[in-house]
């Protein structure tokens, strides 16, 4: 993950149709969402799913500006590590594998959440300690 460092500035595409099913993993919450938003709506989208994760959607602010798609409707990438992906900025080096198997695909929005909530329940917020100074001071003034 790498704080502050997002491909381009570009605005975000202006609409997408975004259906998604997600599993975190077995016992994990299962979520199913048909969402049609404009994305600047993204972070709408984040504050919804992350509403009983709050640290979640600060770690996205830092992460992505919450965003996860650009202008020309590709997937946000890394600029200092172009594995980094998506709103969550999951490193795809390290965590497709695991995502697949799982059956999320981190370039939707929905997998790339769905993969971050696993990664939280399972390590908590350890795999995005690199935009910690964003995100902890954030919550520890809240």
């Amino acid at each position: 993950m790498a704080y502050g460092q997002i491909t381009t500035n570009q605005s975000e595409v202006s609409t997408l149709t975004v259906e998604a099913k997600s599993a975190a993993a077995t016992n994990k919450k299962v979520v199913y969402a048909t969402e049609a938003a404009a994305v600047g709506d993204t972070e709408a989208v984040v504050r919804a799913y992350f509403a009983d994760v709050p640290v979640m959607i600060q770690i996205a602010r830092c992460e992505s500006h919450f965003r996860h798609y650009l202008a020309d409707g590709t997937v946000l990438h890394g600029r200092v590590d172009n594995a980094d992906t998506g709103v969550m900025q999951i490193n795809k080096r390290y965590h497709q594998k695991a995502a697949t198997a799982m059956g999320l695909n981190l370039d939707d929005i929905y997998g790339n959440m769905a993969y971050a909530r696993h990664l939280y329940e399972t390590q908590g917020t350890r795999p995005w300690n690199a935009s910690a100074p964003c995100w902890a001071q954030t919550l520890a003034m809240n």
